[in-house]
């Protein structure tokens, strides 16, 4: 699913960030979401996505402060950044009415339905249960900076809660989605 893999930015940004490395997992999110952009364009002639444009967008302007003002992150500070500014990738994409899921259905979706008023739905509803999911994250962060004596394993099981929840409705959706095209088409 191509939609998974243009995460592939905050996996190397949490890898590094755990490792105590903030501003190079910053660095690397920016360069691992420039990579997506390019290949997606140039290797395999695809659009340039909402979440990858915006992604590589958030990363090097959080990398240029931090190496600017010589910025030392805590973990929970700068995912509370990542995260909110995620969430807000996703509400943006909701607000100009294009879904950043819509950019990869089309990819794997048959060309008459991307019109259709079913299709634009399931995108929305799609990117919606992820902004919501990055809301929970936003207010784990939160509860990591500002409620310290809440167990951090809440905020972990939140996190992955969220996300597996979030991945969960949209294999679902999707599912629904296609057996509704094949038994109309």
């Amino acid at each position: 699913m191509n939609l998974l893999f243009s995460f592939a930015p905050f996996i190397v940004f949490a890898v590094l960030i755990h490792l105590g490395y903030a501003e190079a997992g910053l660095w690397a999110g920016a360069l691992t979401a420039g990579g997506l952009l390019l290949r997606d364009r140039l290797v395999l002639g695809r659009s340039i996505k909402i979440l990858e444009l915006g992604t590589m967008v958030l990363f090097a302007g959080l990398a240029a402060y931090t190496s600017r003002v010589d910025h030392e992150w805590t973990i929970p500070a700068v995912r509370l950044i990542v995260d909110g500014g995620l969430l807000l990738i996703a509400l943006f994409s909701l607000a100009i009415r294009v879904p950043f899921t819509l950019q990869y259905a089309r990819e794997s979706a048959p060309r008459e339905v991307w019109s259709t008023p079913q299709f634009y739905a399931v995108n929305r509803n799609i990117t919606a249960v992820w902004a919501g999911a990055f809301a929970v994250l936003v207010v784990a962060d939160a509860a990591m900076i500002y409620l310290p004596e809440i167990p951090r394993r809440i905020d972990i099981i939140a996190t992955v809660l969220a996300l597996v929840g979030a991945y969960t409705f949209t294999v679902r959706a999707t599912g629904r989605a296609q057996e509704g095209v094949k038994v109309s088409g």
